[in-house]
């Protein structure tokens, strides 16, 4: 591990809005003082809670935090390198409304109390093409995320990912959730000006290659749903076969 990464870990640990805990020390969902108190230990107010899933260097969290005061915002990501960026953001300009947790995505319910979410933001995941279970939109997920949100709470997903819009729009669809919001090219339709004007490292990417945003947004589902997949063939992102990076033409 380069000295730059271990220093940033270091860093991290002095950091008063990151928490870091080992998986070893939450192995169920009593084990986290916090849980059901993340308002009142952690922001010191009664907001309701935004996450910002696999926030990589915190710019959704960190932007959202500095548009709209009047809530909370907690990034969460299990890798702490990335993270570093949009905590010490968050420190040096002494934000309050914005803390960042490392951990896994499935242990949500370890850290967070039934209702104590409100909104869930996804920005950018990796489509996971091949593994329905990895999505970050999909039912094995949904059933992770309505075990902490309140009842009617908002998850959005922005995408540069043909594949991943198609599906989760299927997958919707599929189960009767409610869609508030669907398109497949978001800065040139009716959602442009309701959607935080906040642009992540790889959106910028896909945007200065020609690929338009697309986003989603729907109703967590109620815990009486069965959640079940859809039976759906999709085309597969062509220039994501061969990796983040590239781009190709067919």
């Amino acid at each position: 591990m380069g000295k730059n990464k271990l220093k940033k870990f270091a860093e991290m640990e002095t950091l008063p809005c990151v928490y870091q805990y080992p998986y070893s020390e939450i192995r169920n969902s009593e084990d986290f003082a916090m849980r059901g108190r993340w308002a009142a230990e952690a922001f010191h107010n009664d907001s309701p809670i935004t996450l910002e899933l696999g926030c990589g260097k915190g710019e959704y969290a960190v932007g959202m935090g500095c548009l709209y005061p009047e809530r909370n915002f907690i990034g969460i990501d299990i890798k702490g390198a990335r993270m570093w960026t949009g905590a010490r953001r968050v420190n040096d300009e002494g934000i309050k409304n914005v803390s960042f947790l490392r951990t896994s995505i499935h242990l949500l319910p370890c850290f967070f109390a039934p209702g104590e979410v409100s909104e869930i933001w996804i920005t950018f995941p990796d489509p996971q093409m091949k593994k329905v279970n990895k999505r970050l939109t999909g039912t094995h997920f949904l059933d992770i995320y309505r075990k902490v949100m309140a009842p009617g709470g908002i998850i959005h997903l922005k995408t540069d990912s043909p594949f991943l819009y198609t599906y989760t729009k299927a997958m919707a669809e599929h189960n009767g959730l409610e869609i508030l919001a669907a398109t497949d090219c978001l800065y040139e339709s009716e959602y442009a000006s309701s959607v935080p004007a906040i642009t992540t490292y790889y959106e910028q990417q896909w945007l200065s290659r020609g690929i338009p945003s697309k986003y989603i947004a729907m109703r967590v589902p109620s815990p009486e749903v069965e959640l079940t997949e859809p039976d759906i063939d999709i085309a597969p992102d062509t220039y994501r076969s061969f990796g983040r990076n590239a781009v190709i033409n067919d």
